[in-house]
């Protein structure tokens, strides 16, 4: 064996011995290992190390185009510290949703459609959508949608209409394969020999729903800022729906809508949906086909809200809070469906005791009526 020279300190090593260790290490780890000395911190700063990063995390950030885009809002570094934190958002006190449960009626058309100045700074097309899904760690689809479609002209009817995203429509296509996206046995999905003992054992739902992450970032190149809507791990799903083929796999965040919308925040869903075509029994390995990956935003009722909200929304949720505490996160989608289930409970409380009040009141009409004809 050959003699190993001593290492008298770590300052005696070269700095490319340095770069050639911290160019191997996630995006964590190198923040981490950034702050243990100032060789580290000062080497941790080169771009290339944060590419390296980016690429590993979302494959989408390797393409020309993207580069470029996160070169122009402050570099991969900054694009990392941004995206890799997801959104937290907890303002739900109590003052807030007693007041929302009691709807204000005095909401200006501006406050409650948004303000028409304000929204008419921000355009549609400095938007940009970044995605990236992995399955059991193995990414299996990436796409970038330059702008949000069918938003052009202020008065078209994207700005009072639901704003939707449907990714796989819009989105710049693969080379491969036309832009279809498929999961299969040899991408570690569990075989099933027919749909009819998938809806007893649900073996395959089981394993699309814990194997599927998902990263959608939206970047504004106006103001250079950039952030994660999704929540990597679903939030929740569908089984069999809306045809007995269909998986559906819900993703998101809850971004603050404080000033914009009464009820003050709001939920951004990502809708993925995998349609199964092909099984055991048919003599091909059981595939599965995305059919649809989508976005939209929805208020604490349940409404869709329009395109002049979702932008000034889209906008404000690229510097709201964030975290890197995953349970965090899960922690703020919990309590937003907790309070949104409390606040249709409350709702259906109220119908009743109209509905109760109108029948009695119907009652002491007839009854009054009759009173005064006999």
């Amino acid at each position: 064996m050959m003699p190993v020279a001593p290492v008298e300190s770590i300052a005696s090593l070269s700095s490319d011995l340095f770069y050639d260790i911290l160019r191997r290490l996630d995006g964590p780890t190198l923040a981490s290992v950034a702050c243990t000395c100032a060789a580290f911190c000062s080497i941790s700063k080169e771009e290339s190390l944060w590419e390296n990063v980016c690429s590993s995390m979302w494959p989408s950030t390797n393409r020309e185009d993207v580069k470029n885009l996160i070169s122009s809002i402050g570099g991969f570094r900054k694009f990392y510290a941004d995206c890799f934190p997801l959104i937290v958002s907890k303002e739900f006190t109590e003052y807030q949703w007693n007041n929302y449960l009691e709807y204000p009626e005095d909401w200006t058309e501006a406050e409650y459609y948004g303000d028409m100045n304000e929204s008419e700074s921000i355009s549609p097309s400095d938007f940009v959508s970044i995605v990236d899904i992995r399955y059991k760690e193995k990414p299996i689809c990436s796409k970038v949608l330059w702008g949000i479609p069918n938003a052009n002209g202020f008065n078209g009817w994207f700005y009072n209409c639901p704003f939707r995203i449907d990714l796989l429509t819009y989105a710049d296509r693969d080379d491969n394969n036309d832009g279809v996206v498929t999961l299969s046995v040899s991408d570690g999905l569990p075989p099933i020999t027919s749909m009819e003992r998938e809806r007893k054992d649900g073996k395959l739902w089981r394993e699309l729903r814990d194997g599927l992450q998902l990263s959608w970032i939206v970047v504004n190149r106006k103001i250079k800022q950039a952030a994660n809507l999704a929540s990597w791990s679903p939030l929740g799903g569908q089984r069999h729906w809306p045809t007995d083929k269909d998986f559906v796999i819900r993703f998101g965040s809850v971004l603050p809508a404080k000033d914009i919308l009464p009820c003050q925040v709001v939920e951004c869903i990502l809708l993925m949906k995998f349609r199964v075509i092909h099984t055991e029994e048919e003599g091909v390995q059981t595939t599965l086909k995305l059919t649809e990956l989508s976005m939209q935003l929805e208020d604490m009722e349940g409404a869709h809200v329009n395109g002049r909200n979702s932008l000034l929304i889209l906008k404000e949720a690229l510097s709201c809070r964030r975290s890197k505490n995953y349970s965090e996160v899960l922690e703020s989608c919990h309590m937003y469906s907790k309070v949104q289930n409390e606040l249709k409970e409350e709702k259906m409380r109220n119908e009743n005791r109209l509905d109760r009040l109108c029948i009695l009141s119907g009652i002491a009409a007839f009854m009054t009526f009759w009173y005064c004809v006999l």
